[in-house]
């Protein structure tokens, strides 16, 4: 599916349906505590799936907190938990999420050049694992190629951004229309109910919530269009949300409330109202303000950016 990373969605999907099956089998009694730190040490993963594991179980309400609830009618005899590790993606798979990562949160800084050789040195692999990398950053729009034939990922500059955003708001809109009569019974208000959450007063910052709820909308909810050429075409524009996967995570203060909530909420309760064209011309607005809001976000983390050199990544010189 376009928009998401492999080995991170696999990972923490995994971890989460191991972990809700044990709660059900009572292998895990009320009030363990289930920490990221220990999720990830407990099956060999990273934290950031590990979180993403437990916010899973806490919408299904097996956790409170940190804690396993009471389950209506599971066994809640303690066992031990028998040691189990998930299958880790060999290859490109496992290196992914780390390359992308390091690549977008340097593009508010500028455009950069990846050098395919010094990629696969610095990681241990071979040149086809590291060209195979290459080539999903490329699919995603990370990456495009320079007139020598070089791989170089653009600075989120205001004019790229802008010619981003262009794209989104002609595309989106059609994959939004059709799209909407394709969505499953109940998806729509599983996206209500998810917004409305993250609204609430009571609810805790999180950049990682921010994300999914990206994702939702303009991934996983246009993915119903049952067009691939035109998901295909969207994948360029799309590199915008794993920027906002770093710029969220510097920026979550930046507005008093996260502002694109209240604007994917009204899309989702005109599809909800059966008024497609309303929905349409919501999410044409919504993309409208958001470049501005992008640009905020990546002029305030340029300041606060000093990532580390890595051996393929070699700054270009501004045009």
């Amino acid at each position: 599916m376009p928009g998401a990373s492999p080995s991170p969605t696999h990972l923490w999907q995994a971890a989460a349906e191991a972990l809700a099956d044990e709660i059900a089998r009572g292998v895990l009694p009320p009030g363990t505590r289930l920490s990221p730190t220990a999720v990830a040490r407990r099956f060999g993963i990273s934290r950031t799936p590990a979180r993403r594991a437990l916010d899973r179980l806490r919408k299904a309400g097996l956790i409170e907190g940190e804690a396993v609830a009471l389950v209506e009618g599971a066994p809640h005899a303690p066992r031990t938990p028998a040691p189990r590790q998930l299958t880790v993606p060999a290859g490109w798979e496992r290196l992914y999420p780390e390359i992308e990562l390091a690549i977008m949160s340097r593009t508010p800084l500028g455009g950069w050049r990846v050098n395919e050789a010094e990629l696969a040195r610095h990681h241990g692999v071979s040149r086809t694992v590291a060209r195979e990398v290459v080539a999903r950053l490329h699919q995603r729009g990370i990456l495009r190629k320079d007139g020598s034939g070089r791989w170089v990922a653009p600075g989120l500059t205001p004019d790229y951004t802008d010619e981003l955003y262009e794209l989104r708001w002609v595309l989106e809109p059609v994959a939004l229309e059709k799209a909407a009569p394709r969505l499953p019974p109940g998806y729509l208000a599983g996206l209500r109910d998810d917004l409305q959450a993250a609204m609430a007063e009571s609810a805790l910052r999180d950049s990682a919530v921010l994300d999914r709820l990206e994702q939702q909308l303009h991934v996983d909810l246009l993915s119903h269009c049952a067009n691939a050429a035109l998901m295909q075409a969207m994948n360029l524009a799309q590199s915008l949300l794993v920027a906002h996967h770093v710029l969220y995570r510097w920026t979550l203060d930046l507005f008093g409330t996260e502002p694109f909530l209240a604007e994917h909420l009204e899309v989702v309760s005109r599809l909800e109202a059966g008024n497609v064209a309303g929905a349409r011309d919501s999410l044409v607005a919504h993309l409208r303000i958001s470049r501005r809001r992008a640009m905020l976000r990546v002029e305030a983390v340029r300041d606060l950016i000093q990532p580390e050199p890595l051996p393929y990544l070699v700054r270009l010189e501004p045009a």
